[in-house]
C-alpha cells in the first residue's frame, strides 16, 4: 500500500529532533521531500535524515507528486505565503505556531485550506500531552468546581542552537510571545474549554534580545468565563521548572514540569480530602499529533488543534503583544 508522502517546508531544529520521527512513527507515513531555501542545506539534511528528494523552492516541493501533505516549519513570516500555496496545490496542512504575524492573515490561511478541501491543522504540541489531557479531563468533571485562576510558569533558556532570529528579527516574529506565550494560551483555551477576552501584559529585552524583539514577558488574561490567567514566559532563566495550575472553589490542579516538548511531568489534585498524585500515561506528543493529523485526513477525526484554534491563539498572543507596546489592556477580537 503506498504511503502518505510528507514534505517538510523547513529544516528545521523542530522537524529534526521532533517531527520526522513522529510521522516515521507510523508505518503508512513517510517523509518523501524537504524544502530549504538553501539547496546546500536541503541536500545536507534530507541526506542526512533519509528524505528521498530536496528542494530549494517550496513550488518544486508542491508539484511533487510524491507529496500529500506538508509540514510548514520555516520562520514564522512565512508560514502565511506557504500555507496558501499548498491549499492552492490540494495538500493537506501541519503548520508550526503562530500560524502568522496578524489575524487576518491566519483566517486567510484557514479559509484558503476549507476552500480548497483539504485539513489544515496548528501543531500546538501541549494538547497533546497527557498531563494536559489530565488536567482538561478534571476540570470537565468538576474536580476543582468553578475555575477562578489559572498560572502558567513557561520560562526557561532559550537553547544557543535555536537562538538566531527569534532574538534577531521582529520582522520574522521573533520573541517570546509569538514563541512561548501563544502556546500557553492555546494550553489554557484547551484545558479550560474557555477563550480568553482580554490581555494585559509588560515585555522584557534582558542580555538575550538583540533585535528589538522580547525575551521575556509577564501577561494576564481574562476568559469568558470570568476566570483570571497569569502566564510568565521567557528565554533567559536557565534554572526555573515549568508548570501549570488552576484554582478553583473546590480545588486545584497542579501542573509539574509540563510545559515541555517531552513526555514528562505529574499532574497532583489537592481539595478537601488531600492531596494525591493523578495517574497520567505518557505519550510521544508530537507521535500523537500525527496520529490526529492523519486521522482528520481520513475524514475519521478531529486534529488536536485545528486551524481555527491556531486563529484563535494568535489573536490572543497578539493583544499581549500590543498591550506590552501601548501599556494598556486590549481585547481580543471575538472569531467566529
Amino acid at each position: 500500500m503506498k504511503k502518505t508522502g510528507w514534505g517538510f517546508v523547513g529544516a528545521s531544529n523542530i522537524a529534526r529532533e521532533y517531527m520526522i520521527a513522529a510521522v516515521r512513527s507510523h508505518p503508512d507515513q513517510e517523509v518523501v521531500a524537504l524544502a530549504s531555501k538553501s539547496m546546500g542545506r536541503a541536500r545536507e539534511f534530507a541526506g542526512i535524515h533519509g528524505i528521498v528528494s530536496a528542494y530549494d523552492k517550496v513550488p518544486d516541493l508542491l508539484a511533487d507528486p510524491a507529496v500529500d501533505v506538508v509540514y510548514i516549519s520555516s520562520t514564522n513570516d512565512q508560514h502565511c505565503e506557504q500555507v496558501l500555496a499548498a491549499a492552492a496545490a490540494g495538500k493537506h496542512v501541519l503548520c508550526e505556531k503562530p500560524l502568522a504575524l496578524s489575524v487576518k492573515d491566519a483566517e486567510r490561511m484557514v479559509d484558503a485550506c476549507r476552500a480548497n478541501g483539504v485539513v489544515m491543522a496548528t501543531n500546538h504540541h501541549l494538547r497533546n500531552a497527557a498531563t494536559h489531557r489530565k488536567m482538561r479531563e478534571l476540570v470537565q468533571a468538576g474536580a476543582v468546581g468553578t475555575p477562578l485562576f489559572a498560572r502558567v510558569f513557561h520560562a526557561g533558556y532559550l537553547r544557543p542552537i535555536v537562538q538566531g532570529w527569534r532574538i534577531t528579527q521582529p520582522q520574522a516574529g521573533g520573541g517570546v510571545i509569538l514563541d512561548i506565550v501563544v502556546h500557553d494560551v492555546d494550553a489554557l483555551r484547551f484545558i479550560l474549554s474557555a477563550e480568553p477576552v482580554e490581555a494585559t501584559g509588560m515585555s522584557q529585552a534582558a542580555f538575550l534580545s538583540q533585535g528589538g524583539v522580547e525575551d521575556g514577558a509577564m501577561a494576564i488574561l481574562k476568559f469568558d468565563s470570568g476566570l483570571l490567567a497569569q502566564i510568565h514566559a521567557a528565554f533567559t532563566v536557565r534554572h526555573a521548572t515549568t508548570g501549570l495550575e488552576i484554582h478553583g472553589t473546590g480545588g486545584s490542579i497542579y501542573g509539574r514540569d509540563v510545559m515541555t516538548a517531552k513526555a514528562t511531568g505529574e499532574i497532583l489534585l489537592r481539595d478537601d480530602m488531600g492531596e494525591r498524585v493523578m495517574p497520567v500515561e505518557h505519550v510521544d506528543l508530537y507521535a500523537r499529533a500525527v496520529t490526529q493529523f492523519v486521522a482528520a485526513m481520513r475524514g475519521s477525526g478531529a486534529p488536536a488543534a485545528s486551524g481555527q484554534d491556531g486563529v484563535r491563539s494568535l489573536a490572543a498572543a497578539i493583544a499581549v503583544l500590543e498591550s506590552c507596546r501601548t501599556g494598556s489592556t486590549h481585547r481580543i477580537e471575538r472569531l467566529a
